[in-house]
This record gives structure tokens, sequence and C-alpha cells, in this order.
């Protein structure tokens, strides 16, 4: 099922015709893998696992692959396993689609570079045009809504089915904080409207499964409302040390959940959550804000990302003041 309204989902000639270049690549290779960015969130799962199940879907003759790093709980509660694939694999030709991944370097197999075909489909700031064919359109609010309306202009005769809708609006659903945040669009509300014409049960198959927290995780938010910090002008931000992870019995890679607790605080304008990953000798930063644009910021930190949600990072702490007053010239 596609949605008819044509306007609102056309796009450009240059990029109608990236699509069709893709769709010949897809009839053309008999093995397809689909790559995304490392430390996952809903949308690179999402558009990664959606683009998947549509491919399995209407090409059962061909080969279709994934690969990545599982997420601490989004795996395999809501997306399933990564697949662990031989490198033998790799010695046939193969197309490789990589999706929500800006940069080479966070690319989640660096074997995609044995691709006879590269194609990025993104939706960051295309500071490395990577790839044989390059869509990128900062417009869209998530990765998955960009590939939800490429797969509208393939020919019709392909269907979309609920499993890779509901994995498609996870991501759509979490990169726009449930429809929140500025980048959500009229064309965001057709293709959400699209993939809910599937059948997708939204409570029982999208939300709880995105969302679900265990008892412990009651801790965690305790800590965080006991031990945030907020600066002159209204930056919010907490910090998660090695030390306090363990105590919480939480991986880095779960520091940021808590971030949106301050989304809705009068008198904060931005958050941010800091966690330190002993793995990479760094601490990870995620930034949110109402509506000025952090970007520019989270670039200053070896970091970017979209105006209102971003990434950075710290390759010490003594930079946190530096971080918090860049912010705070903001406002």
């Amino acid at each position: 099922m596609f949605f008819k309204n044509k306007s609102i989902l056309s796009v450009s000639p240059a990029m109608a015709k990236a699509f069709q270049g893709i769709y010949k690549q897809i009839l053309k290779f008999d093995h397809i893998i689909v790559f995304r960015h490392k430390i996952p969130d809903f949308d690179a799962l999402g558009t990664q696992m959606g683009l998947v199940t549509w491919l399995q879907e209407n090409f059962p003759k061909k080969t279709i692959r994934y690969v990545g790093d599982d997420h601490v709980t989004f795996t395999p509660r809501l997306y399933p396993k990564m697949e662990v694939i031989d490198d033998a694999w790799f010695a046939e030709p193969f197309l490789a689609l990589i999706v929500d991944t800006a940069n080479k370097e966070r690319i989640s197999d660096a074997r995609y570079e044995k691709a006879a075909f590269k194609v990025k489909i993104d939706h960051h700031p295309n500071l490395e045009p990577y790839g044989d064919i390059v869509v990128v359109d900062t417009t869209f609010c998530a990765a998955s809504e960009l590939v939800v309306n490429m797969l509208h202009h393939f020919p019709k005769k392909h269907r979309l089915n609920a499993l890779s809708a509901k994995y498609f609006y996870t991501g759509i659903a979490g990169d726009s904080g449930r429809f929140l945040y500025s980048s959500t669009t009229g064309r965001t509300f057709e293709i959400a409207k699209m993939l809910l014409a599937t059948g997708i049960k939204l409570s029982k198959e999208v939300y709880t499964p995105m969302y679900q927290k265990q008892l412990d995780d009651l801790k965690v938010t305790a800590y965080i409302l006991n031990n945030f910090k907020v600066s002159p002008k209204g930056v919010a931000y907490y910090v998660l040390s090695d030390d306090i992870q363990k105590t919480l019995k939480i991986t880095a890679e779960r520091g940021k959940e808590n971030v949106n607790q301050f989304a809705n605080i009068e008198g904060i304008h931005a958050w941010c959550s800091i966690t330190e990953d002993p793995k990479d000798k760094v601490w990870r930063v995620s930034i949110r804000s109402k509506e000025k644009a952090i970007n520019g910021v989270a670039a200053q930190f070896e970091g970017g990302g979209h105006a209102q949600a971003s990434g950075a990072k710290l390759n010490s702490l003594l930079d946190l003041e530096k971080l918090i007053q860049a912010l705070d010239a903001l406002f």
C-alpha cells in the first residue's frame, strides 16, 4: 500500500534519478547487504531492518543480509539480533546499501569497502559524500522517512508489509522525538499514515517495545534527577562516569536514555547527557534543544547531527565547562 498524494511525496528530478539508479542496482545484484552506523539508535536500526524486510519480501530469490553491532536493549526486544557473516560471503559481488550514516568511519562494518557498488542514503549533512550513488536530504526527519519515500517512487508492483512498516515507523518516531522536533513536517505525517495503513499496532508493536523500562531503570532516573545541573542560561546536563554506570548497572550506550527528562521544563532551553566510554577513552555527549540549532556547537566537539538533536564527544571531562559555555552562548 502506498500513499497517493504525489505532491507532498514528490522529490527533485535529481533525487528521482538517483532513486531510479538505486532500483536498477537492486535489480542487478543477487547479493545485497544493508549497513548503518555504529552504536545504533531507533532510526539506524529501524531503517536498516525496514529496508531489509522490504527487500526480502519483494525479492525472495536474492540474498539479503544485514550486519552491525547489536543494541544493548533494542535487540532483540524490538529488532532481530544482527547477523554474523563470515568473510567468505563478501568475496561474491554485492551491493552495499548504507543508511543513516554520515561518514565512513561510523559505518557498522568495515567490509562495506568490498562492495562492487555502494549507495549512501542519509538525512544528516553530507560532509562526506561517499558511495557510487549518494542520496542525502536533510529536510527528512529520519532516514526511515527518506527510505520510505524512495520506496514510494519504485514500481508500484512492490509491496510494503506490516513488519517492514513497523521498523520504519520506529525510526521515524525515534528521530522525530515522537513527532515533537521541528524536523517533523506534513510529509512526515503522511508517511506515518501510510505506514499505519499496513495494520501495525502502535501501542503493542511500536511504543511499548520502544520505551519499555525495568524497575532498575528507575534507579538511573532517580540518580539523574538528584545529580543534574543547570547552567546560568538554562542548559541542563548530567554526568555518568564509568564508576557510576557500574553502580547503576548500565552500559555507556544507555547513558543517554534519560536525556529527554528535561524536554518540557520551563526555563531549560537545551539539555545534555555526558557519559564516560572507557572502551574508547572518551565522554559521549547527547545534546537536545527546544528551538535553537545546537549542531554547530556539537561540531566544535567532534560531533554533529540535527538542529535540535546532536551528538558530540569530549576527550576529557575538563572540556565540559567549554561545552556548556558554548551552549550558553546560544541563549
